[in-house]
């Protein structure tokens, strides 16, 4: 994949991560993007775990983040990813939480309302690339596979700077929280829009073809990860 290819991954990894940092702070005990960690968290609030009301931004963040990804599979339809038409749709959806988290958030209504559209978000991110920009524990497994068979790849520092990424951007969005709130949804935005602005630039040789941005079951499981 081309440098810009690249770096678009490298910049949705980084809103991912702010984007999950944002609802974590700002909304509380929930994630827009890692809905493994929101499985696990149903089950503990099921069981009387954490505070109050965290079991319905639960079912909403499961529910926007279908909600999501459903739209991006209609959207890129049978010929695969129409990457601009989905990062598009995320910027809006971003757009409107930045915008919405302008003004002071109090009220759980605006709160699970700005949580279900950064979810859906992350939802539509998913479905951009075959690579996973918004889930990395089979990214993780598979690079620490390579390190310990001694068998890495060239591409691999690429693979360990959507790590980095991640913490990044998390990072980026707990210190806007804490010197601005208002300004803490901002980071994923801009960083999605960064990606849409990378992936406007052409290949060289072509766009992909119609099978080969579509989303492989083996992207789920660390043996395929990449």
């Amino acid at each position: 994949m081309p440098w810009h290819g690249q770096g678009a991954l490298l910049l949705l990894s980084g809103a991912s991560g702010a984007a999950d940092a944002f609802v974590f702070l700002c909304v509380g005990q929930v994630f827009a993007g890692v809905m493994t960690g929101n499985l696990v968290l149903l089950g503990a609030s099921a069981a009387g775990a954490g505070e109050d009301g965290v079991a319905l931004k639960l079912a909403v963040a499961l529910g926007a983040y279908f909600c999501g990804v459903t739209a991006g599979a209609l959207m890129a339809g049978r010929r695969g990813p129409r990457v601009r038409a989905l990062l598009g749709a995320e910027v809006v959806l971003l757009g409107a939480a930045a915008l919405w988290g302008l003004e002071l958030v109090t009220s759980y209504g605006d709160r699970l309302g700005l949580l279900a559209l950064v979810a859906v978000a992350m939802g539509v991110q998913g479905r951009v690339r075959v690579t996973p920009t918004n889930y990395f524990t089979g990214t993780l497994t598979s690079l620490a596979g390579r390190v310990a068979l001694r068998e890495l790849r060239g591409g691999d520092g690429w693979v360990l700077g959507r790590l980095a990424a991640v913490v990044a951007g998390a990072a980026l969005a707990a210190l806007a929280e804490r010197w601005w709130s208002p300004g803490a949804a901002l980071g994923a935005v801009v960083m999605a829009a960064g990606a849409l602005v990378l992936e406007t630039v052409p290949y060289r040789g072509g766009r992909p073809g119609p099978g080969k941005g579509k989303p492989r079951p083996d992207r789920g499981n660390p043996a395929g990860a990449v």
